[in-house]
């Protein structure tokens, strides 16, 4: 990964709490400004698939971050050298060389390099409407065995961080979510064949994604999917940890969070779009969920920004 280029933008999330930011030698660490990607949010393609932060730390001894309520986007970590360790919501994870993760947004999350062996660490936060669409959830180490696996990924890593260094322009942006689409293509299609279960899951999760905008209750995806109340249960706690339908909300309240940010249209609004008549029932799912409301959400991003 010697070959990424060498630049560095100032990054100023606030929720980052750790012993040691940044400043690893040959670091890459680039912030999207969200003004450049707000023109072309609504595109059909830049908005499945898009990041916001990306970077790259070799031999990053003392690397730390804790992040206790999670962020926005999904994080993916990929360990091109050394070794360190990756809590998601409680559950413990080491990952070493040619290793990739995913920490799935909003989950609370901690990660350090090794002391021994740091690790080096290429990383991406990312969202768009195809998340829930990759076997993102629940988080589990990818390893990058099959041939040339490893070096096919660091060369899409090298296209990207290439496209970030040139023009915010919509030719670029689609570059960036196809590219970014591939990256994660690569560390999942040679993981093991997904069970009845998780292929369940998977169906339902693509009905849940195209009726965001609307409502979908629990007998309505069992009847899609031709499966009992119960087994469709069963599959959701086994393979999310979460009920089917508040799974939906979630996947809904993400949405939220990006619309809340990609465009200036009032909570009203957004809460419309998302099949939400009542602003204000809206904006109660939303703390819930998220932990605070849409506009102190808003005024929030925008802040750290």
């Amino acid at each position: 990964m010697d070959n990424l280029p060498k630049i560095c933008y100032t990054d100023g999330m606030k929720s980052i709490q750790g012993y040691k930011q940044d400043g690893f030698r040959g670091e890459t660490l680039i912030v999207l400004p969200p003004e450049s990607f707000a023109a072309y949010s609504d595109h059909p393609v830049v908005r499945r698939l898009h990041l916001t932060d990306a970077g790259y730390f070799p031999r990053a001894a003392g690397h730390y971050r804790a992040r206790p309520q999670g962020i926005a986007e999904n994080i993916l970590l990929c360990c091109t050298d050394g070794r360190g360790v990756v809590e998601v919501d409680g559950v413990l994870f080491t990952l070493a060389a040619n290793e990739a993760l995913c920490i799935p947004a909003r989950c609370p999350h901690r990660y350090e390099a090794d002391r021994a062996a740091p690790w080096s660490l290429v990383w991406v936060h990312f969202t768009g409407e195809d998340c829930a669409l990759y076997p993102l959830n629940p988080p589990r180490v990818c390893r990058l065995s099959a041939p040339d696996a490893a070096q096919r990924v660091e060369f899409l890593f090298s296209v990207l961080f290439d496209t970030l260094q040139a023009d915010y322009t919509l030719g670029n942006f689609i570059c960036l979510s196809q590219v970014l689409g591939m990256i994660l293509a690569e560390i999942y299609a040679r993981t093991p064949a997904p069970d009845a279960q998780q292929r369940l899951v998977s169906r339902a999760i693509r009905l849940m994604a195209a009726r965001v905008d609307g409502t979908l209750t629990l007998p309505e995806l069992c009847s899609a999917l031709q499966r009992s109340k119960s087994s469709v249960s069963a599959a959701f706690r086994r393979c999310t940890g979460r009920a089917p339908m508040d799974f939906f909300l979630r996947l809904k309240m993400q949405e939220a969070c990006r619309r809340l940010c990609a465009d200036r249209r009032t909570v009203s609004e957004v809460a419309r779009s998302l099949g939400y008549q009542d602003p204000y029932y809206f904006s109660r799912l939303f703390k819930k969920v998220i932990g605070v409301g849409p506009r102190a959400y808003r005024d929030g991003t925008s802040a750290e920004e």
